[in-house]
């Protein structure tokens, strides 16, 4: 199998542990953890691992004018981005969360295009406004009456600041992962994460009771920790090498069939007409968008 492949291989394996995410994350709060305690359990956990395989990587150096991009690394992709979307996660749905975050590969392109100078043409701002329109329907008109979703129109946005933060990590990170392997990338710019988002999620963090922590919340929370940080984010770093950041971007939009189909099956959600139609809409969108890319990355 070449490395294609495997990277190929490796964005799918990490976009299906992101759409199982959205549900069993979903199922953790607010009961047994609140959103930003769950965040540092995440980043904490996810930087002790890196930190304790890193010892079988490579002992490289990262270079005085890489940190710049490595602490935005950590600020865009493990500070703002995870903040958003676990916050949004526990005021709106998860069918919602993993339909919104698809738009994230527009923003791939939006800011792809501004920093290589891409010109955007007419079908592509077309896919651009379907895709915008699809979130905007759902923020605007995808109000359920739910007592676990508290307000799901500021959780939708919340889940569009996620998506912006992930496509600013998606570009920002391109150059680290050509040039360093990926043990050394993620262990400092997870350790840099806890660094930051300990003062804002350490009260959380230290309400939950660990010790009476039920089996159902124990390997919820190892999943996440386990499987959607330090997984995907290991896996998505390997693809970068060899794939384009706008290709691994694409690969969000498996995310909703993926998380429709487990939250209808364990019964957490349910896919409504406004749903339909802004998956319809988003899903055209980021294929006009994603249509013969020409950005060069590689």
């Amino acid at each position: 199998m070449n490395k294609r492949t495997l990277a190929l291989l490796a964005a799918l394996v990490a976009t299906t542990i992101y759409g199982l995410n959205h549900t069993i994350a979903k199922g953790l709060m607010p009961v047994y953890i609140k959103p930003f305690g769950f965040i540092f359990a995440r980043v904490l956990g996810a930087a002790i691992l890196f930190w304790i395989i890193g010892i079988w990587g490579p002992k490289e150096r990262i270079e005085t004018k890489d940190w710049k991009r490595i602490i935005l690394c950590a600020v865009f992709g493990m500070v703002i981005n995870m903040l958003m979307f676990f916050k949004g996660l526990s005021l709106s749905t998860p069918i919602n969360a993993s339909i919104i975050v698809t738009v994230s590969p527009i923003f791939v392109f939006l800011m792809s295009a501004f920093f290589i100078k891409e010109k955007i043409t007419l079908i592509k701002y077309f896919g651009i406004s379907l895709g915008f329109s699809g979130a905007l329907a759902l923020i605007l008109f995808g109000n359920e009456m739910r007592q676990d979703a508290p307000n799901i129109t500021l959780g939708n946005i919340l889940f569009v600041v996620n998506s912006i933060s992930y496509g600013i990590y998606l570009i920002i990170v391109k150059p680290l992962a050509l040039k360093y392997h990926p043990y050394t990338i993620m262990k400092w710019i997870f350790l840099i994460a806890v660094i930051i988002n300990l003062p804002i999620t350490i009260t959380e963090f230290i309400e939950v009771e660990w010790a009476s922590l039920p089996f159902e919340a124990v390997w919820k929370l190892s999943f996440v920790v386990i499987g959607t940080t330090f997984l995907t984010y290991l896996l998505n770093v390997f693809a970068l090498k060899e794939l384009k950041a706008s290709t691994v971007g694409v690969f969000m939009y498996l995310q909703p069939p993926i998380a429709i189909f487990f939250a209808i099956i364990v019964g957490s959600d349910s896919l409504t007409f406004v749903k339909s139609i802004a998956i319809l809409l988003i899903f055209t969108g980021v294929y006009l968008v994603s249509k013969n890319p020409k950005l060069h990355f590689r």
